[in-house]
C-alpha cells in the first residue's frame, strides 16, 4: 500500500517494481543513508546512524560496526547505541571493545548496547555515570536510562532533574527519560515547559510530553498547534502523529507547499524543513506522502535523511 501510494504521487499508474526501480522511494532512501554514512560532516554521519536505528534497518549493520571505529565521539556513540537497538548479537565483541573507549560517553553507550543484548550487569555502569562530574556524560546517561525502560532508574533521574548545578540539557534529558518510563508525576513539570515564554522550552516540552503517550499528553500537545513560532507548531504536529492524531496535517502541508517560495535563508529554514519532513512519516496521510519524492531529492542532506526516515517509518506501518 505504501509503495503504491508513493508511486501514484510520482505519476506512475501501474505497480511494476522492476520497471520503476529508479523511482522506488525505498531504494532512494537507502542510497541517501549510505551516502550520508560516508559524508565528511560527522553531524551527517551521526544523523544517518540515527535514521538506521529509528527504522530498525538491520541491513546496515556492517556500516554500524564500521562506524564504531569513527574518529568522532558522537558518531561512535550513535553507532554503539544503534548496535544495541538492532539487537545484533554478532556485534557483541566489537561493542565490548568500546567499553574501554577513552571517552566515557562512548563507553556508556557500549554498556547500553550490552544491556540491550542481554547483559544486564552493565546497567549499573550507566546509572553510575548519571552522577559523573562531566555534565555531558550525566546528560547522556540520563537519556540512556530512559531508553532502557527500567523504572528502577527513576530516583537517579529525579536526582538529575532537580540538580540545578547541571546544564539544561542534562535536566531536560532526565525529564524526558522520566516521561519515557511512564511516570505521570512528571506531567506538571513538562506542562510548565509548554507554557514558558521561551520558544526553546516549549519545543523541548513537546518532545518530552510526547514520551508520556497518554490522551492527556496528546491534549497538551494539541494546544501548541496555535503557537506563534513555526518550529513549535511543526513539532507539535509531528509528535501528535505518534498518537495517531492528524490534527497538525494542515500546518505541515502549508509549510511543505511553500518551501520553494520562502524568502528566508536556506540555513535558517532547514530545521523547519526537517521537522515537516519527519511529520510526513509520523502523520502519514496521502497528501503528506505526496511530498516525499520532492523531499527525498531536497538539496539539504539533513532534509533528505529526514525523508528517508519517513520512508522507513511508513514501510514499517504498511508491512
Amino acid at each position: 500500500m505504501f509503495f503504491s501510494a508513493v508511486c501514484s504521487c510520482l505519476g506512475i499508474e501501474k505497480l511494476d517494481k522492476k520497471a520503476i526501480s529508479a523511482q522506488n522511494p525505498s531504494q532512494l532512501a537507502r542510497k541517501i543513508v549510505l551516502s550520508a554514512l560516508k559524508n565528511k560532516n560527522p553531524r551527517v554521519r551521526t544523523s544517518a546512524i540515527e535514521v538506521i536505528s529509528a527504522g530498525k534497518r538491520i541491513e546496515f549493520i556492517g556500516h554500524i560496526v564500521k562506524a564504531m571505529q569513527d574518529p568522532v565521539v558522537n558518531v561512535r556513540f550513535a553507532a554503539a547505541l544503534t548496535s544495541g537497538d538492532l539487537n545484533y548479537l554478532p556485534a557483541k565483541e566489537d561493542i565490548k571493545k568500546l567499553l574501554q573507549d577513552p571517552d566515557k560517553n562512548v563507553a556508556i553507550a557500549a554498556a547500553y548496547a550490552m544491556v540491550k543484548l542481554g547483559q544486564g550487569e552493565y546497567f549499573q555502569q550507566i546509572q553510575a555515570a548519571a552522577s559523573d562530574q562531566n555534565p555531558t556524560v550525566a546528560a547522556n546517561a540520563a537519556m540512556l536510562l530512559g531508553q532502557l525502560g527500567d523504572k528502577q532508574a527513576l530516583p537517579t533521574l529525579y536526582g538529575i532533574k532537580d540538580n540545578h548545578n547541571l546544564p539544561d540539557v542534562a535536566t531536560f534529558n532526565a525529564t524526558e527519560a522520566i516521561a519515557k518510563l511512564g511516570d505521570q508525576k512528571i506531567y506538571s513539570k513538562i506542562w510548565t515547559m509548554l507554557i514558558s515564554a521561551f520558544a526553546d522550552d516549549r519545543y523541548m516540552g513537546i518532545i518530552a510530553m510526547a514520551q508520556l503517550k497518554t490522551p492527556q499528553a496528546a491534549n497538551a500537545i494539541m494546544t501548541m498547534l496555535e503557537d506563534d513560532i513555526l518550529e513549535v507548531r511543526l513539532t507539535a504536529a509531528e509528535k501528535l502523529g505518534l498518537f495517531g492524531n492528524k490534527s497538525g496535517e494542515d500546518i505541515v502541508l502549508e509549510h511543505l507547499a511553500n518551501i520553494g517560495s520562502l524568502e528566508t535563508e536556506k540555513s535558517s529554514r532547514e530545521p523547519q524543513d526537517v521537522i515537516a519532513t519527519l511529520a510526513i512519516g509520523t502523520i502519514g496521510t496521502e497528501k503528506l506522502i505526496s511530498y516525499l519524492p520532492k523531499q527525498l531529492n531536497n538539496e539539504s542532506v539533513l532534509v533528505r535523511l529526514a525523508a528517508a526516515k519517513s520512508v522507513f517509518i511508513l514501510e514499517k506501518q504498511y508491512r
